[in-house]
């Protein structure tokens, strides 16, 4: 799970990608222009940042990655599990699809999506060449996006959970997610018997008990759960690292959204 480097911008990337030969990133804060509490690479355009800042930002990621700028398709992410397949580059001239999984086999077709907090979820079939990228914060991982971004590529494309790589990319760590009780409730009807698994207890002060929900593993799971067997897990904390990620928890909302991107 290598760092790299690419005209200042740092990213992430995962092993059996990279040894497949699938472009794909998860691209840190540093190598922008935007001022604090942006600081420096914010690919979020609803964050209060100036958006011909994050225009370039965003074109600094394509020139970065030798990809056409025109080649993108970003969707408009609720924090849901709806999915959406494409075969070309978004119309920049219609509104963006709202969804949280973005699908295609289409060469030159570079998948986009923005986080701060929430877990990108990378996923490659080598044998039918689809490549997807995933939202999943805390209601999307109840609803099972990852789960759903599966089932989306047999039903679409054919693939064979199996042959399907899969990454799970930095996002908010178990230790820095305390969540409530309606969160708890979901994640139990979600996950039934393994949601203990999932949800880490710790005595509070004056008795009270804090609830930590494990976005990793619930993801790794409803992975596991579709038939996928070839995950990798980051296990880099966003909320740990506010000089390499935004972190919407650990900067209390004041920050940007780091890009995630892949493409055949």
């Amino acid at each position: 799970m290598p760092f790299s480097e690419k005209d200042e911008i740092r990213y992430h990337t995962f092993d059996a990608l990279d040894e497949a030969g699938v472009l794909h990133a998860s691209i840190s804060r540093q190598g922008g222009l935007s001022p604090a509490p942006w600081d420096s690479l914010n690919m979020g355009g609803t964050v209060g940042d100036e958006p011909g800042r994050v225009l370039e930002n965003h074109k600094r990621v394509f020139r970065a990655f030798e990809r056409p700028f025109e080649s993108r398709y970003d969707v408009w992410q609720v924090g849901g599990a709806r999915v959406v397949c494409t075969d070309a580059p978004r119309n920049t001239a219609v509104p963006h699809e709202r969804a949280d999984a973005i699908l295609t086999d289409a060469p030159g077709v570079t998948l986009l999506m923005r986080f701060a907090d929430c877990v990108p979820i990378f996923f490659y079939d080598p044998r039918r060449k689809v490549v997807g990228l995933a939202h999943a914060g805390w209601k999307g991982t109840v609803e099972q996006a990852a789960f759903k971004t599966v089932q989306a590529m047999v039903e679409r494309y054919r693939s064979r959970p199996e042959d399907i790589l899969a990454g799970i990319g930095p996002s908010i760590g178990p230790h820095h997610y305390e969540v409530g009780p309606e969160v708890v409730e979901q994640v139990r009807a979600s996950f039934g018997a393994d949601a203990s698994g999932l949800l880490l207890s710790q005595n509070g002060s004056g008795g009270d008990s804090a609830v930590k929900f494990d976005l990793w593993s619930a993801n790794r799971l409803a992975l596991e759960r579709a038939g996928v067997r070839k995950i990798e897990v980051s296990e880099i904390c966003t909320a740990c690292h506010p000089e390499m990620w935004y972190s919407h928890r650990g900067e209390k909302g004041k920050t940007g959204r780091f890009g995630a991107l892949i493409g055949l």
